[in-house]
């Protein structure tokens, strides 16, 4: 396990900075670059349709763009940060953007990235998704709004955010309108061509009818998207490529046409995807990877969320740096130069959970990571407060509270195994004897050791650690 010293990141990097002569000029670099080159820049884009003729359209005046939010889960995850940072770069640039929740192409299941068909979701479900996926993209544009204008203050506000669900839409459309409409435009040895499809056409079970129109209906969206609110560029994990382009084939053929027999289409609208979050190992971070990282805090509290970061290897840091946050590039690449000159001090690490913490769960969420940081990992507690550490670990498990019969009676050797931090009584003996049991960060060897109140923090919490990293924080009532 990392250790992080109470100082924190931005501390540091804020005295490098000064030492370094990093001027405001330097922070506003990136804004006179065009879009499309900083998102590049930051590593933020897989793929893109003809970048030239989309950076002329933005200089134009505000565009509008979307991505789109699949909604078999009620919470976001740290895989959804990518597209949704991309999404919240254009939106800081001018320009109107839209967060589609799929209430309906939900219900069909995309087969886009596996090689099993999806179980059909229970719409009741797949609703209550979509409300509390509604509240979760709310919050993160809200808070990082706040935090990039804290960064980056700014005389004029950026557009309201539209979240839109496409169920609103696709629930009466009639299917021989569609197959009329839409489905003409597409010819089938070009949709089995399509990665989702052709990978599933290879193994045992196929693809079933269902997921073979998902490319339309997603093509539909962006297609509706265009005609309702001049929607011209799609958004999404790379993935989503054969799907985002149905959608840019369609508004080609269906609103522009040919101009003449065996002309080229007259192109209006544009892809972009970005890069699936993986280490420089190759591991996917996700839910169906099965180690999410929720931007929720009861189901990722802030201490893991920020462990999460602050573990990055150095392999990654650079990379994540650019992506999770709104630093300038060109600074990013001076932390990253001092970092490795002294990669034990986690310079860049530090940086990147605290503006990555800071975005997402705000500055209090920023300071319970920090303070139950130090609680965990730090060797001091007299300026910790007991409320601030049982705020900072609410919902942890290693929190536990207690009465005073059972804080002040009992042994330290006994308190550890009452309370599950070693297994057995004989076990938490023996740990003591071998210098292995520690009250707030001491070793502990007399196995008849009780507790008094002034042994604790702030006179209300004790922090027992077995070995290097297993803890317990007991509380008073």
């Amino acid at each position: 396990m990392l250790h992080l010293s109470w100082r924190c990141a931005s501390q540091t990097c804020t005295a490098f900075r000064a030492t370094r002569g990093v001027s405001c000029g330097l922070r506003n670099l990136h804004a006179s670059r065009n879009l499309v080159d900083e998102l590049s820049a930051r590593q933020l884009v897989a793929d893109v349709t003809r970048p030239d003729d989309l950076t002329t359209h933005l200089m134009k005046g505000p565009q509008t763009v979307y991505a789109g939010i699949d909604p078999t889960a009620h919470a976001l995850h740290a895989g959804h940060l990518i597209p949704l940072l991309c999404l919240f770069h254009f939106r800081q640039r001018g320009n109107n953007a839209i967060a589609l929740i799929g209430g309906a192409t939900g219900l069909v299941g995309d087969p886009s990235g596996r090689m099993t068909e999806r179980a059909l979701s229970e719409q009741a479900q797949i609703e209550l998704n979509t409300l509390k996926l509604t509240e979760a993209i709310q919050k993160f544009f809200s808070r990082a709004t706040e935090y990039a204008l804290d960064k980056f203050p700014s005389k004029s506000s950026p557009q309201e955010l539209q979240i839109l669900n496409n169920i609103d839409w696709l629930r009466n459309l009639n299917l021989l309108e569609f197959l009329r409409s839409t489905g003409v435009h597409f010819r089938v040895n070009h949709m089995l061509a399509k990665e989702s499809v052709r990978t599933r056409m290879n193994v045992q079970h196929g693809i079933t009818f269902t997921e073979f129109t998902y490319q339309l209906l997603q093509g539909y969206d962006f297609y509706h998207l265009y005609k309702a609110k001049g929607c011209t560029i799609q958004v999404g994990g790379s993935d989503q490529w054969g799907n985002i382009l149905s959608g840019v084939e369609l508004i080609n053929k269906a609103e522009h046409g040919r101009a003449q027999t065996g002309s080229a289409v007259k192109e209006k609208a544009f892809a972009m995807t970005t890069p699936l979050l993986t280490t420089s190992l190759g591991e996917k971070f996700g839910k169906s990877a099965g180690n999410a990282i929720w931007l929720d805090e009861t189901m990722t509290s802030y201490l893991d969320f920020y462990q999460f970061f602050f573990r990055t290897t150095d392999a990654d840091v650079h990379k994540y740096l650019k992506m999770f946050t709104l630093l300038p590039v060109e600074e990013i690449d001076l932390i990253v130069t001092e970092h490795q000159l002294y990669p034990e001090k986690r310079i860049a690490q530090k940086l990147l959970a605290d503006e990555v913490t800071g975005m997402i769960h705000g500055n209090e969420g920023l300071e319970a990571a920090h303070i139950a940081t130090q609680v965990l990992f730090g060797t001091q507690y007299s300026s910790l407060r007991a409320d601030q550490i049982i705020k900072s670990l609410a919902g942890d498990p290693r929190l536990v509270f207690c009465d005073d019969e059972q804080m002040f009676e009992n042994t330290l050797p006994n308190l550890a195994a009452t309370f599950r931090l070693t297994p057995s009584k004989s076990a938490a003996r023996q740990l003591a004897l071998g210098g292995g049991l520690y009250l707030n960060n001491q070793p502990k060897s007399n196995v008849y050791f009780r507790l008094q109140r002034s042994d604790l923090v702030d006179g209300r919490v004790a922090i027992l650690r077995a070995g290097k990293d297993k803890h317990l924080i007991l509380a008073l009532q």
